[in-house]
């Protein structure tokens, strides 16, 4: 009986998995996800969205940056759910171990000896509208000079004001 129920819960579970096909309706190729049609707590559809992002996060530099795919896939969710591109503005501030991921190739390339595999992604938030900034205050922690950062994000004076100044203008803080 017990290994009955086991393998009835794995045939069903493998049957979701089959079923289930990542989705990317407003950012291709990154931000992949499922579409939950059971779901009753959706966004709206109708309200306009004004988001500004603490993007900390960055850990294998060889590796696609998690926190700035988070921001592909909240874009993605809410475009799944009937939000229309134009009624949500994204404001990223990157610092800390994530300033990394906006080097441009050459300067990606003088510190880790490969491409920055975030290059592409940066370009994809960029054409969705999302707004890149970087903080300058990391940028010279971390040695970093102005001619390595890529040409999609722009030098903000700091994480900080980034994030006052937006959350003045009534944007909603998240943290990646």
């Amino acid at each position: 009986m017990r290994i009955q129920l086991i393998l009835l819960l794995s045939l069903s579970f493998g049957s979701l998995l089959a079923q289930a096909q990542y989705q990317h309706p407003v950012i291709k190729k990154f931000g992949g996800i499922y579409p939950i049609e059971q779901a009753t707590v959706v966004p709206d559809a109708k309200q306009k969205y004004d988001i500004v992002i603490d993007v900390f996060s960055g850990e294998d530099p060889t590796q696609l940056n998690v926190a700035l795919n988070n921001v592909a896939r909240m874009i993605n969710l809410h475009a799944i759910s009937g939000v229309h591109p134009d009624s949500i503005h994204v404001v990223l501030a990157i610092h800390g171990k994530a300033t990394k991921t906006v080097l441009n190739d050459d300067g990606y390339v003088n510190r880790y000896s490969i491409k920055n595999p975030n290059h592409n992604l940066i370009i994809a938030l960029k054409e969705a509208g999302v707004k890149l900034t970087v903080c300058g205050q990391s940028l010279i922690g971390r040695k970093i000079d102005l001619d390595e950062v890529n040409e999609n994000v722009e030098i903000a004076t700091s994480m900080l004001t980034t994030v006052t100044t937006y959350q003045e203008k009534g944007y909603t803080l998240l943290k990646f």
